[in-house]
């Protein structure tokens, strides 16, 4: 065993270990104090073993990963290797979620009493109910709104009432939408490792974003389709900093950018990513103007209706202590998280992140400042490039972290930062034992736990 692959394995064990010390403490939190508001720290799920539908394709798909991903992803021409980790990654997430069978696992779960589509039926007039939205954020405001509701800007409120005009109403529907479009997320971070890095990259990559755990939680959540539309913003970001149509694909970026602003609060931390973006761009300044213009389309639009974005998330700081946010332990959770985080990417994707913070300080030229300077310039090796790009979102990740604002249940919120961790396993080698272990991890969770989103 080479010296690198062992200090990997030891990177692991302890990521193990800190989900299994999360686990143990917060269960006996749980149990003594009930502060913790979930029944399987540091997730939110019950024990329920079981199996369903799901499990035989679950498993098959696995194994044909495993098998054939790596060498399929490094031989396979470019446009058909996206178009392959789009369809596997959809029969990956469909096959999970189809553990808990189609009435459990996919039709019901964005029609809980605190999901979007409990309020679909508030929104008769659009431009009426974006006015009076803040007025309901308050847990002691008549008529208040459902933990996501609150919890969010309206936009992600809106995508199911939109998708509910087209005739694409009700649970099942809005399942096979977050399915859909959450598992376009690995495409996009793909199209943006190779540009930002370099083919090779990203084809090692890629089997790793297919079969991530994080799949779980995409085919159960919207904050599956979050973190897709928020990788298609950097994805055409990096094509503009790159040179490719820049006016265009700044608009895109800008367009994406600033309609995430009103899918969750919280994504406005990928500023920090869209910085790596730019810092390893060599057309910086072009794409700027049409960026911006795109960027201000939604926020524009919406306080000219009446929506007020800073009234809203100052409300919401209210409403979140109000609730769980002022009953979940900050000294847990603060921890905890990135136990729930490392469940999310897997173990492989720990001792990416750790080849990558090597990757970032290793010396080239000579000296360490070369390397920067060249990064600056927009160019250098590929490998520290990659390495900005993770260690911007894992950056991102922590600040969420500290913020307060993300006590439990970030196996879902840091679903769009978890995305741009996985890239890191290009950095690994033995390729396929890695892949095995993140397809254990998922596969354990959802036989062994009925997740709660």
């Amino acid at each position: 065993m080479n010296r690198d692959l062992r200090h990997d394995l030891y990177t692991a064990a302890a990521a193990a270990l800190l989900v299994a010390v999360a686990a143990v403490v917060g269960t006996v939190i749980q149990d003594r104090h009930g502060t913790l508001r979930v029944n399987w720290p540091p997730l939110l799920a019950n024990w329920d073993p079981h199996v369903g539908p799901g499990t035989p394709a679950a498993l098959a798909v696995a194994v044909a990963v495993i098998a054939y991903g790596p060498s399929l992803a490094a031989r396979l021409p470019w446009r058909a290797l996206l178009l392959g980790v789009w369809v596997t990654g959809m029969a990956w997430t469909w096959s999970l979620a189809l553990i808990d069978g189609w009435h459990r696992g996919i039709a019901v779960q964005l029609t809980t009493p605190h999901e979007y589509l409990r309020v679909i039926d508030r929104f008769q007039d659009i431009p009426a109910t974006l006015r009076d939205f803040t007025a309901h954020i308050l847990l002691e405001t008549p008529d208040n709104w459902p933990a996501h509701i609150a919890g969010h800007p309206p936009g992600a409120t809106l995508t199911f009432v939109f998708l509910d005009r087209i005739g694409l109403g009700g649970g099942g529907w809005a399942g096979a939408f977050v399915i859909t479009t959450g598992t376009t997320a690995a495409v996009a971070v793909l199209i943006a490792v190779r540009l930002l890095t370099d083919e090779k990259l990203a084809r090692r990559a890629a089997p790793f974003l297919v079969l991530a755990p994080a799949a779980v939680w995409v085919g159960t959540s919207a904050d599956g389709y979050f973190a897709a539309v928020v990788a298609w913003a950097v994805a055409f970001l990096a094509l503009a900093v790159t040179g490719h149509r820049p006016a265009w694909t700044g608009l895109a970026s800008g367009l994406l950018f600033g309609w995430t602003m009103y899918l969750s609060y919280g994504l406005s931390l990928f500023v920090v990513i869209a910085a790596a973006v730019l810092l390893l761009g060599t057309h910086r300044v072009r794409p700027l103007p049409c960026l911006l213009a795109g960027f201000l389309v939604a926020p524009v639009v919406f306080t000219a209706i009446g929506f007020d974005w800073w009234e809203a998330y100052r409300l919401l700081v209210t409403r979140y202590y109000q609730g769980a946010g002022g009953v979940r332990p900050y000294g847990y959770w603060v921890w905890a998280n990135l136990a729930c985080t490392v469940v999310v990417v897997g173990l492989a994707t720990v001792a990416g992140l750790r080849r990558a913070g090597g990757a970032l300080v290793r010396r080239d030229d000579g000296t360490s400042g070369s390397r920067w300077s060249r990064l600056v310039r927009g160019d250098g090796p590929p490998a520290p490039r990659l390495s900005v790009l993770v260690c911007a979102a894992l950056l991102a990740l922590l600040v969420a972290d500290l913020s307060g604002m993300s006590k439990a249940e970030t196996e879902r919120i840091w679903l769009p930062f978890a995305m741009w961790l996985l890239p890191a396993c290009a950095f690994l080698s033995g390729v396929r034992g890695w892949l095995a272990a993140q397809a254990v991890a998922a596969l354990l969770v959802n036989h062994l736990l009925l997740t709660g989103w």
